[in-house]
């Protein structure tokens, strides 16, 4: 069974603050088995794909943001921009995840940003480099603006005159930091606590049927170290990054690395024990009919796991079960101590094997996978996509995308066929995939994640490609199946955050942390967005242009 554009809207429902689905291009049409092909398009659909043309753009390392032929952009908002009289735009914007306020008016909503981490020569103005003991020099007053600009923004942005604009001082517009209080959806205490302080190292994320934001934690460790445990289960505390719990504020480990979610109508938040504690790139979550949700989420480090949460209760990211996959053998693993032997031999309850989730998932024999990140459903097959990045410990440099296809294309199944989509590496035009979007046709949009020490450097693997780019795979025409580069990222930066506005005809993406590589504030080696300031600033943007126009509507077939 193939669906009609209609179709996919009313099996989807519509994406606004009152609605409780998810938007078409976060969640397809998960029921159908078989991809819709061109004898389901109408003559005059055919000649518009055989006549769409796609240039792609070249390997650049030019310090700007290079869009193809028939794309535009305009920023919307940077760090340090004003959202409100008390509250400023935060640093290193990562997820973007846009919801219209009326569900008849995709051109006036909120939109919500992940802060991933801060960069001190700019944040706080510290610079490491200039001390030979840094922990000495960092103090409590740089760690509480670094806490300030991580977490997430909200805020009310319309379109007017094709260009998209902050609404200032619109009561929506908030932010949630390193120091907001935020509950735990849990019965019984973590680390002593029903609450965390903060949320931070917020990378991917999604969004709920019930039309809140999903923002998950990843490098926590970096903030607040990580306690690790040897075979006698003696846990032994390792440092941080930041620096910020060895002389400033001593928060447990254990209250970060889960999935956040934050309600746009006032901005409470709660982090969701359920779906197991570790380095969260995203979480993409699926409603079944009997409105019980199953949500997939990726652990980005070496050699770590793919996980999904089934619920037991309609609409609940509490009750239910985590499993791990098992990619050799096609099967979903419970991690269930009152079920699993195993478990209770190394954990007193399902509190602290949700706790330490990584060690549990090795314990069951899951597959170590390459830095599992994004996830996302096709809107056409139902099958899910998942980014490994690279696993250079293991020699891979380029990464892959993985593709799950579930048993009988059912999202509580629990067995599943795992298969390479597309490898990373100079045949196919890409390294280092991360962060994944479907449109409205089906097309798949990835970002590349390469490390911006290695990038631009003869003696690394990644020379060829440049810099970071994004890319889409079309679905039909000519070039379908090929990778195309449709935008090369500034010097130094990561795109990241691609999502379609409801009508299809902006992308929003993220252009984070230009100017990383930066020692010296006066020195920096990226000036984007080139406001006059004379540094780098992360940025939120809108692209748009016939090009997009043209590939959203490839498939607006009437009913």
């Amino acid at each position: 069974m193939s669906y009609s554009r209609r179709q996919f809207i009313s099996f989807l429902g519509k994406a606004s603050l009152g609605a409780a689905i998810v938007p078409p291009f976060l969640l397809g049409c998960g029921n159908s088995s078989k991809p819709i092909t061109n004898g389901n398009l109408s003559e005059e659909h055919l000649e518009r794909l055989k006549k769409l043309i796609l240039e792609a753009v070249p390997a650049s390392d030019k310090d700007d943001l290079v869009l193809a032929n028939g794309l535009d952009y305009h920023t919307i908002i940077k760090w340090g921009d004003s959202i409100s009289d008390n509250d400023t735009f935060g640093f290193n914007n990562d997820f973007t995840c846009f919801i219209p306020l009326d569900e008849n008016n995709p051109k006036d909503g909120l939109l919500w940003v992940n802060h991933e981490y801060v960069n001190p020569i700019y944040v706080s103005d510290f610079n490491q480099y200039d001390f030979e003991e840094p922990r000495k020099h960092h103090t409590k007053a740089h760690v509480d603006k670094e806490m300030y600009n991580v977490g997430g923004s909200i805020v009310r942005i319309k379109e007017e005159n094709g260009v998209w604009k902050v609404v200032k001082n619109d009561p929506h517009n908030r932010r949630i930091t390193a120091k907001t209080e935020i509950k735990f959806n849990w019965d019984l205490p973590v680390k002593g606590s029903s609450t965390a302080i903060g949320t931070l190292a917020n990378c991917s994320g999604g969004i709920t049927p019930w039309n809140t934001f999903l923002t998950c934690e990843e490098n926590y460790d970096d903030c607040y170290g990580e306690n690790v445990y040897d075979e006698n289960n003696v846990a032994t505390r390792v440092p941080s990054k930041y620096n910020w719990w060895e002389d400033h504020y001593d928060y447990p480990p254990e209250h970060y690395g889960w999935v956040v979610e934050v309600n746009p109508k006032d901005g409470t938040a709660q982090k969701h024990i359920a779906l197991g504690r570790f380095a969260h790139e995203c979480c993409t979550i699926y409603r079944l009919k009997d409105e019980r949700v199953v949500a997939y989420t990726g652990d980005d480090s070496n050699n770590e796991h793919l996980y999904k949460f089934v619920s037991s209760k309609p609409n609940s990211l509490k009750e239910g079960t985590l499993y791990v996959a098992d990619t050799v053998n096609g099967k979903w693993l419970a991690i269930d101590w009152e079920n699993q032997p195993v478990l209770q031999a190394r954990f007193k309850d399902q509190t602290e094997v949700l706790i330490r989730a990584r060690a549990a998932a090795k314990i069951l024999g899951a597959t170590e996978l390459n830095r599992p990140e994004d996830i996302e459903i096709d809107p056409i097959t139902g099958n899910i996509f998942v980014s490994l990045t690279n696993n250079k410990t293991k020699g891979d440099f380029h990464g892959s995308i993985l593709k799950i296809e579930e048993f009988n294309g059912d999202f509580d199944a629990l067995t599943f066929k795992a298969s390479t989509y597309k490898a990373g590496g100079e045949e196919n035009g890409f390294s280092c995939p991360d962060n994944l979007a479907f449109d409205q046709s089906g097309n798949l949009w990835f970002t590349s994640d390469m490390s911006g020490y290695a990038m631009n450097r003869a003696d690394k693997p990644y020379f060829p490609f440049k810099n970071n780019s994004l890319f889409v795979i079309p679905r039909y025409g000519n070039d379908a199946g090929k990778v195309v580069r449709v935008a090369s990222a500034p010097r130094d930066a990561e795109l990241t955050g691609p999502w379609f506005s409801p009508d299809g005809k902006t992308l929003f993406l993220s252009v984070q942390h230009p100017g990383e590589q930066t020692k010296d504030k006066n020195n920096p080696t990226s000036l984007w967005p080139f406001d006059g300031d004379n540094i780098p600033k992360p940025a939120v943007v809108a692209i748009t242009g016939d090009l997009i126009q043209k590939m959203n509507l490839l498939n607006k077939l009437e009913a």
